[in-house]
Formats: C-alpha cells, structure tokens, sequence
C-alpha cells in the first residue's frame, strides 16, 4: 500500500513537470518553424530568461503571485491549469494501471490530448505533427497491449476516421459549407488507434450531446446564430479522457442497453 501510494506521488510529480514541458509546446507549436526546445524557457513579453525557482511547475506560479518576476505582466492561468491537470491525469493511470506498459503510454496519449485541447480553444486547429504520428503510435501501442488488439485499433482508425469524414461531408453537401475540419477527423482516428472501435460510440456520442450543449448556449452568448463556431476537437478528447478511466462500466452498461436491460 505504501509502495502504491508512492507510484501516485511519483506519478503527480512527473506529471506536473511534464505539463510545464506541454505548455512550452502549446506557445509554440503553432508557430510555424519556432521550435520547442530552443531557445530556453523565457517570459513571452519581456523575452527575460526565467530562472530555475521561476519554472517550478505550479509553485513558481503562486510564489511569483501569478505574474513575471521580471516585466510583472500577469500569467496566464492557463499555465499551472496545464501543470495541475497533467498531474491529476498522471495520477489517475498510476492508481488504473500501477507500474505498466500501459500506464506508460497512456500518459503520453493523455498529454498529447491535452494539447490538442489547449490549441484548438486557441487557434482552432488541431497539428497534424500530433493526430498523424499519434495515429501511428497507437496502432504500435496495440500491438504490445495486454487491454487492446490491434485489430481493434486498425478497425478504430477507419471507422473513426470515417463517421467523421461522412458526416463532414454530409453537413457540405447540404449546407455547403465546411461543418467540420479535417484535424477533427484525424482526431478521431488516432483515438480509435488507441482506444479501439469499442470507444468510439461513446466518445462520438458524448462529445456530440457536450459540443451540441455548449454550441448552443454559444449561439445564444455570441448572437451569431448558425455562424457560431466551436472547436470539436476539445469535447472529442474529453469524451476519449472519460473512456480511458471508465471503459469497463461504460462498455458494460452499453451491453445493458444493447440487451433491453438498461436500469
């Protein structure tokens, strides 16, 4: 139980550091040709280098009172919300998976998500230098897993690839206009990748009813009736986040349903 107990410390940790790692590339993976690891980390306004005490994940944020220990512009918070969500993700694979394989690599798939998520709200895109390699990455990870069969990711890839290119090009041929964008559609598949096929019903459903939700109270907030335009991409991975702690129940109660015995 201790050893448990210091796996999730150990886990929190690490993910704290790397969510300040993430942060670095959501700045900057949008740009094109910046790179991510150079130059060092630095103050986006004043350009001032930060020091070691001033890049502690979370508590470099509270110690400087959410501002630049140099220029003292305001931080966002997007930065220890990143840090602090990495973390509790981390956490949550140790206590699901322990020491594993699969803990391994779920925690990269999550961190990649969690990108995605903070770029879309941004920018609307989603990197195909993520969902494309992510795609690869999850069908490898298939093919070692003791909780997936690649055949299940392979059939991921095309089936959630391919719902969402169908209804995409529905929505075109009827409204003629693009309802939704190709990084949505390479989402899916890399979800479908590393979650199986047996995800995607949930994770389309979910996202769909959220984003459906959200879109709404946007149309009413912004006024802009059907030009009100939301990133997908964020309630895709969500949905993806929730099945990756809570496929047993979801999958089991999707039996219930499939079977009339729904409670």
């Amino acid at each position: 139980m201790i050893l448990q107990t210091l796996h999730v410390v150990f886990a929190t940790l690490f993910g704290a550091v790397v969510g300040s790692f993430l942060n670095v590339v959501i700045l900057r993976l949008p740009n094109e040709g910046e790179s991510i690891a150079f130059p060092a980390s630095h103050c986006p306004v004043c350009k001032a280098p930060l020091h070691w005490y001033e890049n502690i994940p979370l508590l470099s944020y509270l110690f400087l009172f959410g501002k630049c220990g140099h220029c003292k512009t305001g931080i966002s918070l997007q930065y220890p919300l990143v840090e602090l969500t990495m973390a509790g993700l981390a956490a949550a694979l140790m206590g699901r998976y322990g020491v594993s394989f699969e803990f391994v690599c779920l925690f990269f798939f999550c961190a990649a998500l969690l990108v995605i998520i903070v770029i879309d709200i941004h920018h609307q895109i989603i990197p195909d230098i993520i969902s494309l390699p992510g795609i690869a990455a999850g069908i490898i990870f298939s093919v070692f897993s003791t909780t997936l069969t690649w055949q299940s990711s392979l059939i991921g890839v095309a089936a959630g690839g391919g719902v969402l290119y169908l209804i995409a090009l529905c929505y075109f041929i009827i409204r003629k206009i693009d309802g939704m964008g190709g990084g949505d559609i390479k989402l899916l598949a890399m979800i479908g990748a590393w979650l199986g096929w047996q995800s995607l019903p949930f994770v389309i459903f979910a996202s769909s009813l959220s984003g459906s939700i959200i879109g709404i109270i946007a149309m009413v907030y912004q006024k802009k009736g059907a030009r009100t335009r939301i990133p997908f991409g964020p309630f895709l991975s969500i949905a993806a986040f929730i099945f990756v702690f809570y496929s047993e129940k979801i999958l089991y109660l999707f039996q219930l349903y499939l079977n009339g015995q729904w409670p």
